[in-house]
């Protein structure tokens, strides 16, 4: 990979400085009301227009340097690094909130920000350590979840969507002509009870009730409930709420991109009745150079289910998976609209069936 963009993979870090970014702004002048929304502006406005206008990364590093690529302490420590940023963000970001006397309308916009914010840095940066097999790496995942509030991804994301998806069983694969907004609700309600019933179902198989202390969920959720009694302690009911709320943006942010990534696509099942393999044609790919570096290359996303543990940075661009006529950023704005996004989407999404059955 060249030098320069390894280097590039540190504008992830630009989005957490988004939210100070808004603070900024309020404080030269700008209503609080109105500030309080750039982070969106930025990601959802201004991040596609660069997108287009920089345009397409579809290089794949070289077969015969991937593995000391992928394994790099860079790109492992960029990860690591983001939990602390994550905290100490969250900390920051809940003091200003509580005592920043904002109305009804600055208020939404600093949560949506937030919870955005938390979604890419957090949520996204777990998908990411989650996969790794080093202990470390697996327990910065699940902090950097519990700050959110959404750790039964860790769970449900590898011994349930990566199993199921594409097929109806996987609440993370929306069903061609199905909006967001049925999608959203099923996804948060069915992937969070699905985390607790594998955790009990893998317990269970070792003869230990659901209750037990290696239920991995039970830790998390005591230090989710850590991290939201200290703020609500040192910030009051304001704390409590900003801490809470921003998990339910980010988890809603997170089944949004779920919701992007598998529209439609579908795996077919053979004699057998089991479905066929996953591979690079059951995810919507996107090769949009600064949202990939924004994202740890997250709009990889076909490789990703082909090669659940490739590492971020060697992640390939595959120009016979399923593309989207956009980065994720312009993709999330599109699915919101129902309308726009069928007009847009649907059409691709029959294509890709039509060849699947050619």
């Amino acid at each position: 990979m060249p030098r320069t963009k390894a280097l590039a993979f540190l504008l992830v870090f630009v989005v957490p400085v988004l939210m100070p970014a808004a603070a900024w702004l309020a404080a030269t002048g700008v209503p609080r009301e109105v500030a309080a929304w750039f982070p969106l502006f930025f990601l959802f406005l201004l991040l596609p227009l660069a997108d287009y206008a920089l345009g397409h990364d579809p290089a794949n590093v070289a077969v015969e340097r991937e593995a000391r690529t992928a394994r790099h302490p860079w790109f492992v420590g960029l990860t690591l690094a983001c939990v602390p940023v994550q905290l100490a963000l969250l900390a920051w970001s809940g003091h200003w909130f509580a005592h920043a006397t904002l109305g009804p309308a600055g208020a939404a916009g600093w949560l949506l920000s937030q919870g955005v914010v938390s979604g890419v840095l957090a949520i996204n940066t777990a998908h990411e350590l989650i996969h790794k097999p080093g202990r470390i790496e697996q327990a910065a995942g699940g902090v950097l979840l519990a700050s959110v509030g959404y750790h039964g991804f860790k769970v449900e994301h590898l011994r349930g969507h990566h199993v199921h998806v594409a097929t109806p069983e996987d609440a993370s694969s929306a069903r061609l002509g199905q909006s967001v907004w049925s999608f959203l609700p099923r996804a948060l309600l069915r992937n969070t009870s699905s985390a607790w019933r594998l955790e009990a179902q893998r317990l269970r198989e070792r003869g230990r009730p659901w209750w037990h202390w290696r239920n991995e969920l039970l830790g998390w959720s005591l230090l989710w409930a850590g991290f939201a009694a200290a703020m609500g302690l040192w910030l009051g009911v304001a704390g409590l709420a900003f801490f809470v709320l921003q998990g339910v943006g980010a988890a809603a942010s997170l089944e949004i991109i779920n919701y992007v990534e598998h529209y439609g696509l579908e795996r077919r099942r053979e004699a057998d009745g089991r479905y066929e393999r996953t591979t690079h044609l059951h995810s919507w790919n996107a090769d949009y150079a600064l949202s990939n570096l924004l994202l740890f290359q997250l709009q990889r996303h076909s490789d990703h289910h082909a090669f659940p543990r490739r590492g971020y940075a060697i992640l390939r661009h595959h120009a016979d998976a399923p593309q989207l006529p956009g980065g994720y950023a312009a993709m999330f704005v599109l699915a919101l609209v129902p309308p726009l996004w069928f007009h847009w989407i649907d059409p691709r999404a029959h294509a890709l069936r039509r060849r699947a059955d050619a």
